[in-house]
C-alpha cells in the first residue's frame, strides 16, 4: 500500500506542479486535489456500503479532532509544497518535503509515546545534515545557518512538520474506529477528511479569491487527474496508516525520492546539481538508517 501510495503521489505532484506553474495559485492547485477527488471517494464508499450492507461506524469526538487536525495540516502542507516547486526543482522540492519522515518520528514520540533508539537519533542527525546541504543555494555565500531562513527551506521544512502531524492524526483517527477491517476504516476516514478539506478550502477561496474557484473549474481537464491520483494515493496511505505505525509507513514511502528524480530528469528536463545529489543521497541514507532503527 505504501509503495502504491508513493507512486500515485509522485504523479499527483507532477500534475500540481504543472497547474501551479501555468494556471493556478498554490491554493488553487491544492483545492483541485480535494474537490476533484471527493465525489469519487464518497461514491466509492457509498457503493461499498450498499453492496456489503455495512453501516458507517459511530464517529467519536476523538475521531473528529484527529480528522480535523490531520485535514487542516495536510491542506497547509500541500500549499507549502506546491509553492516550493516555484523555488527549486521538482526532485529537491520533494526532498525538502521528505524531512516529514524524521519529523513524523518526533511527532509520534510526543503524541503517541513511540520511543526512538540511539541509532534512530543518529539517523535523524544525518537527515538534518542533508537538509543543511540542500538549504544552501548554488550562488549563496555566508554561514550555513543563514540558508535555513531562505524561502525554499522554510516551505520545505514547514511542509514536513505539517505532513508529520497529518500522518499521525490520520492514524489516530483510523484507530478510533475500533476493530473494523483496516481497508474499511481507511475508506471512512478518507471520506470524512476529504469532505472537511473540500469544505474548508471552498470557504477560504470563496472569501479570499473567488476567481480561483472558476480557474480550478477551467483547468478541469488536468485537475480531474489530480483528483483521481489523489484519491488513489490517499486511500493507499490511509490503508497503510491503519495497518502500521505512521513513522514506518513514511520511512518506506521514501521510494518516492527515486520516482521524483526520474520525473525531474525525464519529464521536466531539469538538471540536478552535484550538491543536490549529495543532499538527496544523505537524506536517503538517513531514512534507511531510521527504518533499520525502528
Amino acid at each position: 500500500m505504501t509503495i502504491a501510495a508513493a507512486s500515485f503521489q509522485t504523479v499527483r505532484f507532477m500534475l500540481q506542479k504543472m497547474l501551479a506553474s501555468v494556471t493556478l495559485t498554490p491554493a488553487g492547485a491544492t483545492f483541485s486535489r480535494f474537490v476533484y477527488s471527493a465525489p469519487f471517494i464518497l461514491a466509492g464508499l457509498a457503493g461499498y456500503l450498499m453492496i456489503s450492507g455495512q453501516q458507517v461506524p459511530a464517529l467519536t469526538p476523538g475521531f473528529g479532532l484527529f480528522a480535523l487536525i490531520g485535514g487542516l495540516s495536510q491542506i497547509l502542507a500541500t500549499i507549502c509544497v506546491v509553492a516550493l516547486f516555484k523555488q527549486r526543482n521538482f526532485a529537491v522540492g520533494i526532498t525538502f518535503k521528505k524531512t516529514e519522515v524524521i519529523q513524523t518520528a518526533i511527532v509520534g514520540l510526543l503524541v503517541l509515546g513511540d520511543q526512538i533508539s540511539n541509532w534512530g537519533w543518529a539517523a535523524i542527525t544525518l537527515g538534518l545534515s542533508a537538509v543543511l546541504v540542500l538549504a544552501k543555494t548554488p550562488n549563496s555565500d555566508g554561514p550555513w545557518w543563514q540558508h535555513l531562513t531562505n524561502r525554499a527551506a522554510r516551505l520545505g521544512l514547514g511542509s514536513g512538520v505539517l505532513f508529520a502531524f497529518s500522518a499521525v492524526s490520520y492514524r489516530g483517527a483510523s484507530l478510533q474506529l475500533g476493530d473494523f477491517d483496516p481497508a474499511f476504516r481507511a475508506a471512512v476516514t478518507l471520506a470524512v477528511v476529504v469532505s472537511l478539506q473540500t469544505l474548508m478550502m471552498l470557504v477560504w477561496l470563496g472569501w479570499r479569491d473567488k476567481g480561483e474557484i472558476a480557474r480550478v473549474w477551467a483547468a478541469r481537464r488536468v485537475a480531474i487527474w489530480v483528483g483521481l491520483t489523489s484519491m488513489g494515493g490517499s486511500y493507499c496511505w490511509f490503508w497503510a496508516f491503519s495497518l502500521q505505525n505512521a513513522a514506518y509507513v513514511k520511512a518506506l514511502g521514501q521510494v518516492e525520492l527515486i520516482l521524483s528524480i526520474l520525473a525531474t530528469v525525464l519529464f521536466f528536463k531539469e538538471k540536478i546539481s552535484f550538491r543536490e545529489i549529495m543532499g538527496i543521497a544523505l537524506l536517503v541514507a538517513s531514512i534507511l538508517a531510521l527504518g533499520l532503527a525502528m
